[in-house]
């Protein structure tokens, strides 16, 4: 008995079925049919137009998607002998097709002639770093990948090498391993625009004496050649445009100081060196020095690593002008907030600049100075960073950045997590070129100066219902045994809205169990306040009883650029990687 209740589990696990029409695509069918056993090129033609909000749909389009369907359902010499009439399976698989039917338009549909400072830009945090943020390698290939994926601002923190002739990337005064700059800038150069044609923006983390700065900007300056954008005069009222941009690098960094006459390297440290070195360390001060023994940092508090650094840089003690060359390559001008939030965020008519905070430092500022933030950001480009307790390089909400104008909001792209799923259903919008342009009322002020205000309580401005119908492809991309040794998964969709704090709201389908296949066919209603900044959050698990439940995908969309009616949506893994065959059939309905 034994061996035969063992022989039911094996085949159980192995039980599968294709995907089927649910109820809802056999009406459309049917209705767009007239009843009939398949539908002509014209009855496609409408249904896309009148079902599927596609109003500039052509016959000849219908047409052409009735003809994938037969490439990709029938053998190639098959389907160059006849063309068979279009039925209900053909039909459902145009739906579930990711490549026919997407959730969003891949094209680049933004208006791209506004400042640079009218728009989100896909921002990375320590861009080289391949893991943690205190003894991992620094490699290009995160930069490359992230250029991959469209981010547009790359962050290089840039040191002296040992001999102090040369300079390399790292993260100061941890165990990271460096990588040479001019590696990240040839790597920077190479891939720059294989994702999208707008400007790449390189920012520098700059702890560099004068005579490296004028080694930066030569090797710069020959690296990048006619790519390089750099501005006729120390200053503009307002930064270009991204269209006016394409195809060019852009340096940003703090202006260098200039040095009158000689101090020591002890007083340079109290008034200069914290103004130069990156924001990120400042933030590390306790923290770092708690973990110091098991990442096997030298027992030694920052200043005495200051003064030992001091002493092994001569050069330290009487910096002179920072090079003409490496001046007049800033595009970008940064800075650090000095005395009260509100002279930080002073707006200049006169002169545009970038402005960084921390993840804590932007929070207590939206508390106290949420207005201002917001009128900086109309003009000047507000860059946040995660704090520097995030040693594991995770990242966090992106939302209060983004609320309140501020356009790079930077992650740490080679770690992982919800908050990272989120920034990258953010930069889907507008073909996923990297630059999204912000809503009207985050860049005009209204008659009386007033500006938008994120705590207010909004009416509601558009309701969006959600109906998931099915999930298929985990046979296809996972083992047999990965969610369950003994039978299929039971799998859940959790589904919901992240934004501004009155529309985020997460809800949860039935499980459905032992299928590989899941058909659910539950509708949710979302009302939106906010919905230019809404994201749609979905995600699958599989229950189960005695551990955590698994993992079976996640996607995060853009709201304000969902596709109406039933469309295929495809799901990433935890790295946001898309699964070759994994997705789910939804439709969403604006009303």
């Amino acid at each position: 008995m034994g061996s035969y209740r063992c022989c039911i589990c094996f085949t159980r696990k192995f039980r599968w079925s294709e995907a089927k029409p649910t109820e809802d695509v056999r009406e459309a069918f049917a209705t767009y049919a007239e009843g009939g056993a398949h539908m002509t090129a014209d009855q496609l033609r409408q249904f896309l137009e009148e079902a599927q909000g596609e109003a500039g749909a052509t016959a000849a389009d219908a047409e052409r998607v009735m003809e994938r369907v037969r490439q990709l359902r029938r053998p190639s010499h098959l389907a160059k002998l006849s063309k068979p009439p279009f039925t209900l399976d053909d039909f459902h698989h145009y739906l579930f097709s990711e490549e026919l039917n997407p959730p969003l338009q891949p094209q680049v549909h933004h208006d791209m002639t506004a400042p640079l400072s009218h728009y989100y830009i896909y921002t990375g945090h320590n861009s080289y770093l391949t893991g943690n943020q205190l003894s991992s390698d620094c490699s290009d290939v995160p930069i490359i990948r992230a250029l991959q994926r469209g981010v547009r601002v790359i962050e290089l923190d840039i040191w002296p090498n040992s001999a102090r002739d040369n300079i390399n990337v790292l993260h100061g005064r941890t165990l990271t391993s460096p990588v040479e700059l001019i590696r990240c800038l040839k790597s920077i150069k190479e891939h720059a625009f294989s994702a999208s044609p707008y400007p790449v923006i390189i920012t520098l983390e700059d702890h560099l004496t004068p005579d490296l700065q004028a080694k930066v900007a030569k090797m710069v300056m020959e690296t990048f050649g006619d790519m390089l954008y750099y501005p006729d005069s120390e200053s503009h009222k307002e930064f270009p445009s991204p269209e006016a941009l394409k195809k060019r690098i852009i340096i940003s960094t703090k202006p260098p100081k200039e040095y009158l006459e000689a101090k020591s390297f002890k007083e340079k440290d109290c008034d200069t060196q914290k103004e130069n070195d990156s924001n990120e360390e400042e933030a590390w001060g306790k923290e770092v020095s708690d973990i110091q023994t098991e990442f096997e940092l030298a027992n030694k508090d920052e200043e005495v690593q200051d003064e030992e650094l001091a002493d092994d840089d001569d050069d330290q003690k009487e910096r002179q002008n920072a090079p003409p060359e490496y001046k007049c390559l800033i595009t970008i001008r940064a800075g650090k907030p000095k005395g009260h939030m509100s002279e930080a965020l002073n707006v200049d008519p006169e002169k545009v600049r970038r402005l960084s905070l921390s993840e804590q430092e932007l929070v207590k500022a939206a508390a106290t100075h949420g207005a201002d933030l917001l009128r900086f950001t109309q003009k000047n480009l507000l860059r946040i960073y995660p704090k520097g307790t995030r040693f594991n390089s995770s990242n966090y909400n992106p939302f209060i950045g983004w609320i309140h104008g501020a356009q790079m909001v930077a992650f740490n792209m080679q770690g992982y997590g919800r908050s990272l799923w989120l920034m990258h259903g953010f930069y889907k919008a507008n073909g996923g070129c990297g630059y999204i342009k912000k809503p009207d009322f985050l860049v005009k002020a209204g008659p009386n100066n007033e500006v938008f205000d994120p705590k207010a309580v909004l009416p509601v401005k558009k309701t969006l219902k959600v109906k998931i119908y099915m999930g298929d492809g985990w046979r296809m991309d996972f083992s047999q045994t990965h969610f369950d040794a003994y039978s299929p998964p039971d799998f859940y969709t959790r589904v919901g809205i992240a934004g501004v704090p009155a529309d985020t709201v997460m809800k949860k389908t039935k499980t459905i169990e032992d299928n590989w296949t899941p058909v659910w066919d539950e509708e949710f209603t979302f009302t939106l306040t906010v919905p230019e900044l809404a994201l749609l959050r979905i995600e699958v698990h599989e229950y189960d009883m005695s551990e955590k439940d698994d993992f079976g995908g996640q996607t995060c969309i853009p709201v304000s650029e969902l596709r109406p009616g039933i469309r295929a949506v495809p799901l990433f893994d935890h790295k946001g990687n898309k699964f070759n065959s994994v997705k789910l059939l939804m439709r969403f309905v604006f009303v």
